[in-house]
């Protein structure tokens, strides 16, 4: 444990170590930070009646529980510390990652692990309404496949294709998602949840897909990575940025959206968004389907060129390259302004002839320095990562130390 990172921290969120309220025990406990009734009591400089009475509220809520003996410190011997453990069986957590044809929806536990998953097509042209309230019916199934009840989930997490104002849940003028700007989307999944379940009302929170899958991954693999970038390359190209821990969003939720930069030999494409000479439009897997289709190959997805990459179709591949190298082009001033440790390749297009265009571009033309300890990888959560990312921000939100504060005097404890 880092002590001193530990008050550090809670001075941070209070202003004083003698103010650590029960949430933020919690928060210690959950990290890893401080496991045991001692240690908590150093981390924040409570008493021990103090810290008593707050891990008393966290035991009646059923969100702490007591694990093994920890080792015994002292060269005298004695009774071995009892170490304190976040209890994640206690809810679980509903996450749906939907993209542009096709959609995933999943029960998690508190600490990320899938339990039941489904996937199937689902056509975010359908509108709010279809598609949310097909989400509300496999959230059902899943539940049920699981053997947990509606009355268990504590939280629903969705990642979509487009840009979102996470303050309000609503995406803002998403290219891709006709017929959802502005739309209650929390409000709407939330129903939709109910109606199928008869559940009460559950938290919902959304953000875009390429933050909760740089989010997942972040979390799941590379959590010591203080900067850390996702880029996917499905239909369209999005970016995630993860920095110190927490994702990078932008004043309104707009960070991260490479795929309408504009690209200097681009100025005949039509982009999705209206424009001319986006990215996106030359280097996504939908432009690459689009070249392979005029060609006469059939494809009308990336999903369909990531199957034409998988059987190794020659034409597909060369595309591909082609499209890494667009791709990387563009990242070498992403990588250069951020400095990131790693940087994540994902998507219908992240196969090994794109991630080979990507790498001799962006090495070709970031600075030395920029690139020296960076790490250019593909997804090690696959599909799921959206899924993991968007529970991992469920659970974040809900177990913040000022909103646990809430969800106490809620409970009554």
């Amino acid at each position: 444990m880092d002590e001193h990172k530990g008050v550090r921290m809670a001075g941070r969120v209070h202003g004083s170590r003698n103010q650590a309220s029960a949430g933020d025990l919690l928060d210690l406990v959950r990290t890893g930070r401080a496991t045991t009734r001692g240690a908590l009591q150093q981390v924040t400089g409570l008493s021990r009646a103090t810290v008593g009475q707050r891990l008393d509220r966290l035991f009646r809520a059923g969100w702490l529980r007591e694990g093994a003996g920890g080792p015994v410190d002292s060269p005298l011997g004695g009774r071995p510390s009892i170490t304190l453990e976040f209890d994640d069986a206690h809810a679980v957590v509903l996450a749906a990652d939907l993209d542009t044809r096709h959609a995933r929806a999943a029960v998690l536990t508190l600490t990320g692990e899938i339990l039941a998953e489904h996937a199937g097509p689902l056509a975010v042209d359908d509108g709010p309404e279809r598609v949310l309230d097909q989400l509300g019916r496999w959230f059902a199934e899943v539940l049920a496949r699981a053997g947990h009840a509606p009355a268990e989930v504590c939280g629903i997490g969705l990642a979509v294709p487009g840009p979102v104002d996470t303050g309000t849940g609503r995406v803002v003028q998403p290219p891709m998602m006709p017929g959802w700007d502005g739309y209650d989307i929390r409000g709407r999944l939330a129903r939709a949840f109910g109606e199928a379940t008869g559940a009460g009302p559950v938290p919902v929170l959304v953000d875009n897909d390429a933050n909760l899958m740089a989010y997942g991954e972040q979390r799941a693999s590379y959590p010591d990575c203080s900067a850390f970038v996702l880029v996917k390359v499905s239909t369209g190209i999005g970016a995630g940025v993860v920095v110190d821990g927490s994702p990078y969003r932008g004043i309104d939720g707009g960070a991260g959206d490479l795929g309408h930069i504009r690209v200097p030999d681009g100025a005949d494409a039509l982009c999705r968004c209206g424009s001319y000479g986006c990215l996106a439009a030359l280097a996504s897997g939908g432009a690459v389907a689009r070249r392979l289709a005029a060609a006469g190959v059939p494809a009308a997805s990336g999903s369909d060129v990531r199957d034409l990459l998988a059987a190794g179709h020659p034409e597909a591949a060369a595309l591909a390259r082609e499209a890494g190298r667009r791709v990387g082009e563009v990242l070498a001033t992403v990588v250069t302004l951020l400095n990131p440790g790693v940087l994540v390749l994902a998507g219908d297009l992240a196969g090994m002839p794109f991630v080979t265009g990507v790498r001799e571009l962006l090495y070709q033309r970031a600075l030395p320095r920029s690139t020296a300890r960076l790490e250019v990888v593909t997804s090690r959560l696959g599909e799921q990562a959206g899924l993991v990312g968007a529970g991992a921000l469920v659970v974040d939100h809900l177990y913040a130390p000022e909103r646990v504060e809430e969800r106490l005097l809620a409970l009554g404890v």
